[in-house]
């Protein structure tokens, strides 16, 4: 069933998949209500989740299920990385590619392979101060204050080495 972000309790789980493309406007809206279908039905052990999902900076696909009322379970995922591939191909993404890192731009959010991301720091267009996405947070609040913070406060940091 579809949540509301705001009755989400702050130990809700995330999920967040980035894309390796940024999405146009109109993809954005086809995917917003493809999710909105797919939480809408989505289940764990018969019981409906209670979910919230969004697309945000054109690039991220976030799901939060708040587990007051029923818990994920290994099928419930299983479900939604079933649904991730399906995006994937119809959009010709990549979701799943841990190494594409994120980072706040001069232009917007930007991503680099691990390596490029090495490059761009030791560049200098990059440093400790430009704003990384931690798409590793696990629960609502976490999302809200430690989703977006400086790569020196990041495990990105660790990947300059």
């Amino acid at each position: 069933m579809l949540a509301d972000y705001d009755s989400l309790d702050a130990q809700s789980r995330v999920w967040i998949y980035q894309s390796n493309k940024v999405l146009r406007s109109e993809q954005v809206q086809l995917l917003k209500n493809q999710l909105d279908g797919f939480l809408v039905q989505w289940t764990s052990h018969n019981q409906a989740l209670r979910a919230w999902g969004d697309v945000l900076h054109n690039r991220f696909i976030v799901f939060i299920v708040d587990e007051r009322f029923a818990s994920t379970s290994g099928c419930s995922i299983d479900k939604s990385v079933v649904f991730l591939q399906t995006v994937e191909q119809s959009f010709d993404l990549d979701l799943f590619d841990r190494w594409n890192f994120a980072y706040q731009g001069d232009t917007g959010v930007e991503t680099a392979h691990k390596t490029q991301f090495a490059a761009l720091y030791s560049s200098g267009k990059i440093n400790d101060t430009t704003l990384v996405f931690n798409n590793l947070v696990k629960t609502k609040s976490e999302f809200e204050t430690k989703w977006k913070i400086s790569l020196a406060d990041s495990w990105h940091k660790r990947m300059l080495r």
